[in-house]
């Protein structure tokens, strides 16, 4: 679980790095960034989710996009504009699709499973 834990804060920190609307004020707040978008991911994306069905099928899937870019956003007003800041929506959207890729490649490379 630890192994994880650094891996996605690796992953935050390389993400936050690649673009220009994403800032990390400390290379602890990536852990923390980490932490709360699992929690955000486990807890409260399942239900939205599925509360936006109908429009996720409205848009052939692409509202997942806006759906994940909201969970950026809020994990964004949880820990603090001061120590974690998305410049915009586009941007959170952009972060989300980008750190998605970013922690596939880094758990391919490491294989955390075996």
């Amino acid at each position: 679980m630890l192994a994880r834990l650094i891996l996605s804060t690796v992953a935050v920190l390389t993400t936050a790095l690649i673009l220009d609307g994403v800032h990390i004020e400390h290379w602890w707040v990536a852990a923390v960034v980490a932490v709360v978008l699992g929690g955000i991911n486990t807890f409260i994306k399942p239900v939205i989710k599925i509360l936006s069905i109908p429009v996720t099928i409205v848009t052939l899937g692409l509202f997942s996009f806006v759906i994940n870019g909201l969970m950026v956003l809020l994990c964004e007003k949880i820990i603090g504009e001061s120590y974690f800041h998305v410049d915009s929506f586009w941007a959170a959207i952009l972060f989300s699709i980008i750190l998605s890729v970013v922690n596939w490649v880094i758990h391919k490379m490491f294989d955390t499973e075996k």
